[in-house]
């Protein structure tokens, strides 16, 4: 790409050219040196004159956007940063706000869990105490009924003993006027003995 006044500078020079061309005066010709070359270098020249004027302002000018770039650029990353950092901070918070839920979260079902396992294991225990007690229910009822037994058994033995070693006492007796008649029947373990008396009445003291 040309700079404006370059291509300024060459419309002008080929209206020039194309003048000298019409007219055609061989005393122009002898006199500038330029027009009695071809068209095609004089236009070269320029050119290359155009480029040296421009390469001359040129640093000029890039010196120049230059400092401005570096503002805007400066401007740029500044604003870059601020909204890097920003959107760093709300991402952040997210985080620490899911990270909070979450952990809530777990604190519960933690929570709902151990219930859970306290009272399965409240349950479990529960019904092996029962079960315990039932065995142990029934271990004593059969050796209470075992002693039970065993006491009958002994107390039927020991009143057979003691009622065949007191023996049994059989009577009776008669009255009449003038006397009491009594005859009493002793059965011991060696045989009955029967004993007969006869009162006479009154009783005197």
């Amino acid at each position: 790409m040309f700079h404006p006044s370059a291509k300024c500078v060459l419309l002008d020079t080929k209206h020039t050219v194309a003048k000298a061309e019409e007219e055609e005066q061989p005393e122009d010709k002898d006199e500038n040196p330029l027009l009695s070359e071809n068209p095609s270098e004089v236009e070269t020249d320029i050119l290359a004159e155009t480029q040296k004027t421009d390469d001359t302002e040129a640093p000029v000018i890039q010196d120049e956007i230059s400092e401005e770039d570096k503002a805007v650029i400066k401007i740029q990353s500044w604003w870059r940063g601020t909204l890097v950092r920003r959107t760093l901070l709300h991402a952040a918070l997210r985080a620490w706000v899911i990270q909070c839920w979450w952990r809530l979260i777990q604190a519960k079902f933690a929570e709902k869990r151990r219930r859970v396992t306290l009272d399965r294991f409240s349950r479990e225990e529960w019904a092996a105490v029962r079960l315990q007690s039932w065995a142990r229910m029934w271990r004593i009822r059969q050796l209470y009924c075992q002693v039970l037994n065993a006491v009958r058994i002994i107390q039927a033995y020991w009143r057979c003993h003691t009622c065949a070693s007191r023996g049994l006492i059989k009577g009776q007796y008669r009255v009449t006027a003038s006397q009491l008649h009594l005859e009493l029947e002793i059965l011991l373990g060696s045989g009955p003995c029967v004993v007969t008396e006869c009162i006479p009445l009154p009783i005197k003291q």
